[in-house]
């Protein structure tokens, strides 16, 4: 791979990438970090794709599983998930499809919901992926994106109510459409 060819595929996939860090660290510095650790590993190991076109999923999937080896790593430690909000809370700037709903509200309710279920709910609402594209970037069957897509909307709807936001009743939920099966 060329350098110019390497510098259009992070021109084309670096936001998305990051957003989805983003929905999966809670913050700007550990989201970079997760984007560029999945540059390098691209950089050293992604001249072995053969078709080009897998880039995206490839890039999804290592990114999500330097964040799940990461935090395995930090569990020793401090989890991501014991730390308390910061005054710089991440906004998602993709969550503007609802415009009557604070980002705010919408990163926080979906920093309540449990790892396994945030990260299919983010690559589904926030980089409108399908439920395939899904299951192939974390690498899980199809039927394993759409129970947890299922069961972490059901949790983020829960947020939004403990919120007392109006977003549940702006935002699709289970049985209430929204699939994007293809």
């Amino acid at each position: 791979m060329t350098s110019e060819s390497f510098t259009q595929l992070v021109d084309a996939h670096y936001a998305p990438l990051y957003r989805f860090a983003l929905s999966l660290a809670r913050n700007g510095s550990d989201a970079g970090d997760l984007v560029q650790q999945t540059f390098f590993i691209w950089a050293t190991k992604g001249h072995g794709i053969r078709e080009l076109s897998k880039a995206k999923s490839w890039l999804f999937t290592t990114l999500y599983r330097e964040f799940l080896r990461g935090r395995r790593r930090d569990a020793r430690s401090t989890s991501l998930e014991e730390l308390p909000p910061g005054e710089n809370e991440p906004l998602a700037h993709d969550v503007d499809r609802v415009s009557r709903i604070d980002s705010a509200a919408v990163m926080s309710a979906l920093h309540s919901v449990e790892e396994p279920f945030r990260a299919p709910l983010s690559l589904f609402y926030i980089e409108d992926m399908s439920y395939q594209e899904i299951a192939d970037a974390l690498d899980v069957p199809i039927g394993t994106v759409m129970s947890r897509l299922s069961r972490g909307k059901a949790q983020l709807r829960a947020a939004f109510l403990r919120a007392e936001t109006p977003v549940a009743k702006v935002l699709p939920f289970p049985g209430e459409g929204g699939a994007r099966a293809s």
